[in-house]
């Protein structure tokens, strides 16, 4: 295994786009839903919106030259190649972070959080609350090479990304996540490895085993969000933990059918009050599209539920210094109850008013603040 760090630039061809815009043209449509709003999937009506935006208005050039103004670059690790964003702050005090996405998420998630976390001063900010940052993109995903064998859990990663940190000479630092973020930093919090001071997430893992006798009022809303998401909600991590290659077919050969798979959660999982075009614009939403569909990881992405998701999710203990931010209309708003029975050392908690699934993505200021007050008594 090479421990060489090489500059990556994204660069995809034009024959690429030009295939996609003939499938987005050839795209056969099923017949419309029979109710009048998203309860059986992605309306056709507001498909055939975002894939006409997709082929005659949208532009992945744009989105190309905005993630390589940022310094990328791909190392191997374990045997695969992982992709990420390596932005180094102007302060060279600066706390050394790695921003872990989850799915159906990407790198593109954090953008408009690079600049104000890396380099506050130029955004209005304090210096001393400057972050060197460091975004992978996870195994499978993005530009990340795919694992061509079993068990890329997320224990490994989180191993994974500890190698990562010290390899890019960080001796100190802490981690950030959300959805399999949150779990593969909190498995990094688990592990705990020399030199992890401290992590943050924002969709605690805290779902104790049961019985759930006398639960609370913020409990028992959490097991209503999870039984709500187990009949309505969780079909995609169903298909994906079980049969991630049978989809895959689907999802490689059709990029309305990959980008409708996603566009629902963005629906389901914003803060948007039913419609995802209150939180995203179009083109934000096709540039996390275009991460799955140009690398071609509808597949990839989906085999981390098959190695991960059961087992992946349940309440772990935790002894690090962790921080948690609650965004309401997350798939589930964890209670504090149960963040501190497994979380011995919280040194933060804040339940935010507005935001959702996607925070860094939704709201990059409010996602940008709550790390500065996270990680402060730690610096």
């Amino acid at each position: 295994m090479s421990d060489a760090i090489r500059p990556f630039t994204i660069d995809i061809a034009e024959e690429q786009l030009e295939d996609l815009r003939r499938r987005l043209d050839l795209t056969r449509w099923p017949e419309a839903e029979t109710v009048r709003d998203w309860s059986q999937g992605v309306p056709l009506a507001e498909a055939r919106k975002l894939v006409d935006h997709w082929r005659n208005r949208y532009d992945w050039r744009r989105c190309e030259a905005a993630l390589n103004r940022y310094p990328q670059f791909l190392t191997e690790i374990d045997g695969l190649d992982i992709h990420f964003l390596h932005v180094r702050s102007p302060n060279p005090d600066a706390l050394p972070l790695i921003l872990t996405h989850g799915w159906p998420g990407s790198v593109i998630e954090f953008m408009k959080c690079i600049g104000p976390l890396s380099d506050p001063a130029a955004h209005g900010g304090n210096p001393a609350d400057a972050f060197h940052l460091v975004i992978p993109s996870l195994p499978g995903y993005g530009f990340s090479g795919k694992p061509k064998e079993t068990g890329w859990k997320v224990q490994r990663i989180a191993k994974a990304w500890h190698i990562l940190m010290t390899r890019l000479g960080y001796n100190r630092y802490v981690a950030q996540g959300g959805d399999w973020g949150a779990a593969v930093t909190t498995a990094m919090g688990m592990q705990r490895p020399e030199g992890l001071a401290a992590i943050h997430v924002n969709m605690p893992i805290v779902l104790p085993e049961g019985p759930y006798d006398d639960a609370s009022p913020a409990e028992l809303a959490m097991l209503e969000a999870m039984a709500y998401y187990a009949r309505w909600d969780g079909g995609y991590s169903d298909q994906q933990a079980s049969r991630p290659q049978t989809l895959g077919y689907g999802l490689a050969d059709s990029p309305a059918g990959q980008a409708a798979w996603i566009y629902e959660k963005f629906w389901s999982w914003a803060d948007c009050s039913g419609d995802p075009l209150n939180a995203l614009s179009y083109d934000k939403m096709l540039d996390n599209i275009m991460l799955y569909w140009l690398p071609n990881t509808g597949t990839s992405s989906a085999r981390l539920y098959w190695e991960s998701f059961h087992g992946g999710f349940g309440a772990a203990e935790l002894h690090i210094p962790t921080a948690c931010s609650v965004f309401p209309k997350d798939i589930y708003a964890a209670p504090r109850s149960w963040a501190e029975r497994c979380m011995h050392n919280l040194i933060y908690w804040n339940e935010l008013d507005k935001g959702g699934h996607f925070a860094a993505f939704e709201q990059p200021e409010l996602f940008v603040g709550e790390l500065r007050k996270a990680f402060l008594s730690i610096r």
